[in-house]
């Protein structure tokens, strides 16, 4: 049974706290909220939107025995070890597919923390495009199978997830029917024209316009431009700012902005804006740091639906 009153979290790799507005928006009090994190953009960002959270920094220097009987264990580690899409060749030849290396180890301190704390409740998230090998070893770890969730059901934004829990969850969320067209900021600066070099190349698909701007091919997801009625696709952890443009119509396109971006992972609007210092200062957070912050968070409304069902079970309990 949970806390009465308000839970007890351990959060690993927590980035920018996503699991703490999940709690929030499901109706969660939390007392007390420990992040486990070491991108110190990150932090700035969730000390400055939360200044409760305990910042306790890296995974490996912890004896988690100390939680033991905590309400909940979440987190989801770095997936660039593990994931397909990469940002260069270079990583992508160094992709991991069996569970060892740098990603299983990371991995395996969740696992340390799920043994040692002991939580009522656990939440593990990976990318759905992890090796099998992998996938299968993280659910022999777990001793729970994973559920595949997308949260374009939530969100304006194709991102597939797999999700280890023992939550008792059912099902999946009701589709809201979020498109593009819903999350846009109209910003005139950021609004752009058709060159002849997109104007020749121009090939319109399914779910967008590709161009070749490098001549080399219709290949990279910089060169296109989404429709305003469909989906976007998965945030990315980096280059973000040049792989979702939108096409207006005609010959007129949008680059995209920190909010969209924050809209299409359901955060509140100017969440990533600003940072706090360990001082005490206040920061103004550079876009691009903005855009990997988000990239590597979660879906917020996604993990909120999840916890809905812990909630559930809480209500029931106390009936």
């Amino acid at each position: 049974m949970l806390s009465e009153n308000e839970l007890r979290v351990l959060s690993l790799f927590d980035g920018i706290s996503c699991g703490r507005i999940a709690l929030d928006r499901a109706g969660f009090k939390v007392k007390d909220y420990y992040a486990y994190e070491i991108e110190q953009n990150a932090i700035k960002i969730s000390r400055y939107n939360y200044p409760s959270i305990y910042q306790c920094g890296d995974v490996f220097d912890e004896d988690f025995s100390k939680y033991d009987g905590i309400d909940l264990l979440i987190g989801g580690s770095p997936c660039q070890f593990w994931a397909s899409s990469k940002c260069s060749k270079t990583a992508k030849k160094k992709r991991e597919v069996k569970p060892d290396g740098e990603g299983w180890n990371l991995f395996m301190q969740y696992v340390r923390a799920l043994h040692e704390s002991k939580p009522k409740y656990f939440l593990y998230e990976n990318n759905y495009g992890i090796g099998e090998e992998i996938q299968a070893a993280i659910t022999k770890e777990l001793c729970v199978e994973p559920v595949l969730l997308d949260s374009q059901l939530v969100s304006a934004q194709r991102r597939k997830r797999l999700y280890w829990t023992n939550i008792p969850i059912k099902g999946e969320p009701e589709n809201r029917g979020i498109l593009v067209k819903d999350v846009i900021v109209n910003d005139s600066e950021l609004i752009k024209q058709f060159d002849d070099r997109i104007r020749n190349t121009l090939v319109k698909c399914e779910n967008y316009i590709k161009y070749d701007l490098s001549g080399k091919g219709h290949f990279s997801q910089q060169d296109r431009m989404y429709f305003l009625d469909n989906k976007a696709p998965t945030v990315p952890r980096c280059r973000t700012e040049t792989k979702f443009n939108v096409w207006l119509g005609g010959e007129t396109y949008k680059k995209t902005c920190p909010v969209e971006i924050e809209r299409l992972q359901t955060l509140p609007d100017g969440y990533t804006e600003f940072g706090l210092n360990e001082d005490g200062s206040i920061v103004k957070m550079p876009k691009t740091r903005r855009f990997e912050a988000i990239g590597n968070g979660w879906t917020v409304d996604m993990i909120a639906w999840i916890f809905s069902f812990m909630k559930e079970k809480q209500d029931a309990n106390n009936s």
